[in-house]
C-alpha cells in the first residue's frame, strides 16, 4: 500500500448537511427566548407584578436574544451559500418562514387583534434573507462596515422619515404597539454582522474542527434538536406556553391580582402610541391612570364599560393628569 493511501485524511467538513455547532447555537437563543416569552406571558396575565415589557432589564434582554438570532441567519447565510447559492433549497426555506409569519400575524389578529404581530422576527427574517442577496460578494470589513452604517442610519436621520402608519415597519417612525416588533432598521444591521463574521471565520479558520463539532451529551445533543428544528418550536412554544398558564389560573380559583387589567393597559398604550407619543411614556401614562381609576373607585365600571358620563369625564381628567406628570 502506498505512502499516501496511509496518510490520514485531513477531516474536511462535509461540502453538505448540518453544522451541528450551528444548531448548538440557534438552540441556545431558543432557550433564552423562552425566558423572556415565559416571563412575557406572566407579566401579561398578571401573574407576576414585573411589567417585563417596560422593565430596562428585560427589554435589554429581548433586544439581545433578537439580534442573536438575526446575526445567525447571517452567519448561517454565508455558510449556506459558500460553494454557491442553490436556489431551489432557498427558495423552500423562504416560503416555509414567510409561511409561518404570515401564520403568526393571522393567529395573533384573531387573538389579540389590538397587539398583533404584522412585522416581528419571522417577518424580518425572510425579508432579510431577500435583501442579503446583494450582499453576499462583500469582504468581512465591507459588510462590517455596511452593518455599522445601516445600525446608524434610524439614529442619524431621526424620526421623521417615513413616519407614515404603512411604513412603520422600516423602524424610522414611532413604533406601534405590537408583541413582536422587528423593523428593518436597524436590525437588519445584525443579520449584515453575522454575514461578516461568517465571512472572517471562513477565511481564517477553514471548516475542520468547528464544523465537524458533535454534541456528545444529552442536554447539548438536545438544544442542538431545537435549533435544528427552530422554527417549528418557535411557532408552538407560545401556544405551549399560553394554554398551561391559562389553564393554572382556571384550577387555581380566583384571577390574581391586576390580572383583568391586561386588556385595558394594552388598549390605552395602543392609543396612546397612534397619537405619535414615544412607547414607554405610553406605558407609564397608562399605567398610572388605571392606578388613579382605582384610588377613585371608578376601576370596577371601566371593566364593566359602566361609567357614567360623569364618571368619564373624570376617568378623562385623570388621564391627562397622569400625561402631564410623564
Amino acid at each position: 500500500m502506498s505512502e499516501q493511501a496511509t496518510a490520514p485524511a485531513k477531516n474536511p467538513a462535509p461540502a453538505r448537511g448540518r453544522i451541528e455547532l450551528l444548531d448548538l447555537a440557534r438552540g441556545i437563543a431558543l432557550l433564552a427566548m423562552f425566558v423572556y416569552h415565559f416571563a412575557y406571558d406572566l407579566s401579561f396575565f398578571r401573574l407576576i407584578r414585573v411589567d417585563v415589557v417596560s422593565d430596562p432589564g428585560w427589554r435589554i434582554f429581548a433586544r439581545l436574544i433578537a439580534g442573536s438570532f438575526l446575526a445567525i441567519v447571517g452567519f448561517s447565510l454565508i455558510l449556506a451559500t459558500r460553494n454557491g447559492l442553490n436556489r431551489q433549497a432557498y427558495a423552500r426555506r423562504f416560503a416555509m418562514v414567510a409561511g409561518a409569519a404570515l401564520l403568526v400575524s393571522l393567529g395573533t389578529w384573531f387573538a389579540i387583534p389590538e397587539n398583533f404581530i404584522f412585522f416581528g422576527i419571522l417577518h424580518h427574517i425572510a425579508l432579510a434573507s431577500l435583501l442579503a442577496l446583494p450582499f453576499l460578494r462583500l469582504p468581512a470589513l465591507a459588510l462590517a462596515l455596511v452593518s455599522a452604517a445601516w445600525f446608524a442610519l434610524p439614529f442619524i436621520l431621526g424620526g421623521d422619515v417615513f413616519e407614515s402608519e404603512w411604513l412603520s415597519w422600516l423602524g424610522f417612525g414611532p413604533w406601534p404597539y405590537s408583541a413582536d416588533f422587528v423593523p428593518l432598521f436597524p436590525w437588519f444591521a445584525c443579520v449584515l454582522a453575522g454575514m461578516a463574521l461568517g465571512k472572517f471565520v471562513l477565511a481564517r479558520a477553514p471548516e475542520a474542527g468547528w464544523a465537524l463539532w458533535r454534541a456528545k451529551s444529552g442536554p447539548a445533543r438536545l438544544v442542538a434538536l431545537g435549533g435544528r428544528n427552530s422554527l417549528f418550536v418557535y411557532l408552538v412554544h407560545q401556544p405551549l406556553f399560553i394554554g398551561a398558564l391559562l389553564l393554572f389560573m382556571q384550577l387555581s380559583g380566583p384571577k390574581l391580582p391586576d390580572a383583568e387589567a391586561a386588556p385595558f393597559l394594552m388598549a390605552c398604550q395602543r392609543s396612546c402610541v397612534a397619537t405619535g407619543t414615544p412607547k414607554e411614556i405610553c406605558e407609564r401614562v397608562c399605567s398610572c391612570s388605571m392606578e388613579g381609576m382605582k384610588r377613585e373607585e371608578l376601576w370596577t365600571r371601566v371593566l364593566a364599560d359602566a361609567l357614567t358620563p360623569e364618571q368619564t369625564e373624570r376617568a378623562r381628567e385623570i388621564g391627562l393628569a397622569c400625561a402631564r406628570e410623564r
